[in-house]
């Protein structure tokens, strides 16, 4: 059976690994999941993230990040735009996630990019998701 959302499972599974207390969470690779675990990264939301080969499929192995007293730093993920009800914004109504404790992360004509950088670079797009 094919994944109508696999976006929204990524973020899932990075969401139950949290809440189960996992080290690292493996996810089926694509070009998007990789970029969006590339801007977690770069956003200090996750420990780091590397490629692995299993016979002939490749999935991604997100690190996920405890703060000291072993809480999550990621307090929510949330999927914005959907496969049937698409969300789109000019780089004037980029939004603010939780005042700007958060990010959301874009999809670009520049790529794949967080709020901060598209408001940076002057660009809008597709809001893929909330990550606070």
């Amino acid at each position: 059976m094919s994944m109508s959302d696999p976006i929204a499972d990524m973020l899932t599974r990075i969401r139950n690994g949290l809440a189960v207390g996992k080290r690292w969470v493996d996810i089926p690779s694509s070009a998007s999941k990789k970029r969006i675990a590339y801007v977690l990264r770069e956003e200090r939301y996750i420990k780091d993230f590397m490629f692995v080969e299993d016979g002939h499929k490749e999935t991604v192995r997100v690190f996920l990040k405890y703060d000291h007293k072993g809480g999550p730093v990621i307090e929510g993920i949330e999927r914005v735009s959907k496969p049937g009800l698409r969300v789109y914004v000019s780089s004037r109504e980029i939004p603010r996630v939780r005042d700007g404790l958060g990010i959301s992360i874009l999809s670009t004509s520049q790529g794949v990019v967080s709020n901060k950088i598209a408001k940076q670079m002057n660009v809008g797009g597709e809001i893929i998701c909330n990550v606070w």
